[in-house]
């Protein structure tokens, strides 16, 4: 990531913040509309799920400039994902749900400057997530 996208994803986030409950809510209606086939895989109250992704997500933003610090932590959620059922093509599914509620929350603010700054972030940490559970599956 370009240190622009960086900046582009950690004050966009900012904004995040106050509707972050709101946001999470609208993450996951969107991505159980998009693959209902998702929703048995999250068990337990969605609020408390959505407060998890939230909390992931800032914690992830926040070390954009450092994403060393936080790989190792988000390749052991990966691998613990795969005993969860999920698949590669999730986090495909994922990333469109993710775009789509920023797109939504920001309207005309989701330039496709900012779209690219967040696709690039959650490509880099997908990707990463992806190797980290075929390391898993394969073992």
């Amino acid at each position: 990531m370009t240190p622009q996208q960086i900046t582009l994803v950690k004050e966009s986030f900012v904004k995040v913040l106050p509707i972050k409950d709101v946001a999470a809510a609208a993450f996951y209606d969107r991505l159980f509309t998009v693959d209902p086939s998702l929703k048995p895989l999250f068990k337990g109250d969605m609020q408390s799920q959505g407060r998890k992704l939230m909390t992931a997500i800032g914690t992830v933003v926040a070390a954009l400039d450092r994403l060393d610090t936080v790989l190792p932590t988000v390749q052991d959620l990966a691998r613990r994902h795969v005993g969860y059922g999920v698949k590669d093509s999730h986090y495909t599914t994922v990333g469109g749900a993710l775009l789509d509620t920023l797109a939504s929350a920001f309207g005309d603010e989701f330039t496709p400057e900012l779209r690219d700054a967040w696709a690039t972030a959650y490509g880099i940490l997908s990707g990463a997530m992806i190797e980290a559970a075929k390391s898993a599956k394969a073992a």
